[in-house]
């Protein structure tokens, strides 16, 4: 994500909008095909949820549910700064979205799959859900009984779901979508109603205000969306468009594929009127731009930069994770910008480059390598800030050295020494410190163990871990493998200490 600090500085007929565009190819990224699954492990808590609300009884439960071994998953995940956030008891592989929204009345209605693996036998779980009218819930194609208590639905299936089980759920659902408004963290996040249609960004727990979730980066799953909307609007989801858009009774489907593990705060189905340009980077990979029609003299240069921006992180981070790239301009002040999965969103402005760098760098550090829990944000946020330096030196503008130096002279009773990055709060998340002290421990780390070492690092770092969870001991530990140093003085300063470094 763009800090507010950077932020600040669909037609009728899709496929006549997008324009393949011809291009020269150089050896860039060439983006990487789907892993065969895409679940990660997680953690449980032990916890229960009271229930509140129920839905229609499911069948009688069989002595298999009745059994003693089987019991409730934990309705988190695990993360004791968002203790409600996820769930426990299984691992989602696969969402199927299929969703038809009215933007004229803020109707959203629809069903969605939820395909698992049950990691204990599984009595009852729940899932993540703000908000709607659920009017029926099965799991393997029987009637399921269903509980709500605030952002929890407890789903309690006809039988017990064994350990290492595979099942899917479905919950059909209808309602306004309600974003969620004045948060400390992001002030408007989740899925936001505009005058034409929707900006939708999750960040950090917003995929429960518009679909049934395991809402926590923990738990990645692959994604299909079948996105019905008004006729002459465009539906844009994650990844790309399987088969063309196809409209009647004054209604079109717009189906998109995200074919790689993705947490579910990344993913969109953001839609209104949108010009789309479509076409390849000059390594050759698919890059999709749209803006809002007010954003059309943004258009071309969102494209270009896109394509070029994501070449470049090739040639540094590893092959790009995933198959297209591009990023969208809504007309929603959000104020920010998000690293959606292969279309970072841009509310409210047209962004600048470094912008472009910061949202697409999260391709490798956020999105393809996420965090297992939030208190490790600077690992996406500070690796994206130090692109940011990167790509400005790579442009010939001020070199890193020269950003670091900037920075630290800020002096020591600013607020960046007094919030230890490492160890981000729940309640400020998204710290300045979190995004400009965490690029300068990278910068601080490349000075200490030299730059064959710290880009070394880079490379092994999202390879070792593609498409799965992270934490901050598992960088320092392979930081200090690489470079055979010992760094634990260099780290404690610059990320777990409230005050200024004084050497690194």
């Amino acid at each position: 994500m763009a800090s507010k600090r950077l932020a600040t500085t669909a037609t009728a007929a899709l496929l006549s909008t997008l324009g393949t565009i011809g291009t020269v190819a150089c050896a860039a990224s060439s983006g990487e095909s789907a892993p065969a699954a895409g679940s990660t492990v997680s953690s449980t808590v032990n916890s229960t949820v009271n229930s509140t609300v129920s839905g229609p009884s499911a069948s009688p439960m069989s002595s298999s549910a009745a059994d003693t071994r089987a019991r409730p998953g934990a309705p988190g995940i695990g993360d004791s700064d968002f203790p409600t956030d996820g769930n426990g008891g299984y691992d989602v592989d696969h969402y199927l979205l299929k969703l038809g929204y009215t933007p004229s009345a803020k109707h959203l209605a629809g069903t969605a799959r939820i395909e698992a693996r049950a990691t204990q036998h599984l009595a009852s779980f729940n899932l993540d859900l703000s908000g709607f009218t659920v009017s029926r819930v099965t799991v393997d194609g029987r009637p399921a009984r269903f509980d709500r208590a605030g952002s929890e639905l407890t789903v309690t299936p006809a039988e017990s779901i064994p350990n290492d089980a595979t099942f899917a759920v479905d919950v059909t659902y209808a309602g306004e979508p309600k974003p969620v408004r004045n948060s400390s963290n992001l002030g408007t996040y989740g899925f936001i109603p505009t005058q034409d249609g929707a900006f939708v960004t999750g960040q950090p727990n917003g995929a429960k205000t518009w679909f049934p979730s395991n809402d926590h980066p923990a738990d990645k799953a692959r994604y299909d969306f079948e996105l019905t909307v008004p006729a002459g609007l465009t539906a844009l989801a994650n990844g790309e468009l399987v088969g063309e858009p196809k409209t009647a009774g004054g209604r079109t489907t717009f189906r998109w594929r995200e074919s790689h593990p993705m947490a579910s705060y990344l993913a969109t189905m953001t839609l209104g009127r949108f010009e789309v340009l479509q076409g390849k980077t000059p390594g050759g990979l698919k890059n999709l731009a749209a803006v809002d029609p007010i954003f059309r003299g943004s258009l071309r240069r969102l494209y270009d930069v896109s394509g070029k921006v994501t070449d470049y992180w090739s040639t540094l981070f590893g092959p790009y994770p995933f198959s297209s790239t591009g990023g969208v301009v809504d007309d929603f002040p959000a104020g920010y910008a998000l690293e959606n999965q292969t279309k970072p969103m841009y509310g409210g402005f047209a962004p600048d480059e470094d912008i472009i760098a910061h949202e697409l760098a999260h391709q490798w550090f956020g999105d393809s390598l996420s965090i297992k829990r939030w208190k490790d944000l600077w690992l996406n946020e500070g690796f994206a800030t130090y692109a940011e330096w990167l790509w400005s030196e790579h442009e010939g503008r001020a070199t890193t050295e020269q950003l670091f130096r900037r920075h630290y002279a800020a002096a020591a009773g600013d607020p960046i020494w007094s919030y230890a990055p490492g160890r981000a709060r729940p309640e400020d998340l998204f710290n300045n410190s979190v995004y400009t002290r965490g690029g300068m421990t990278l910068h601080a780390l490349r000075q200490r163990i030299g730059d064959p070492a710290f880009f070394k690092l880079l490379k092994q770092w999202v390879a070792t871990h593609k498409y799965g969870s992270v934490t901050t001991p598992e960088f320092i530990a392979m930081a200090e493998k690489i470079s055979g140093k010992n760094l634990e003085a260099l780290f404690d300063a610059w990320l777990f200490t409230a005050e200024k470094p004084s050497t690194w």
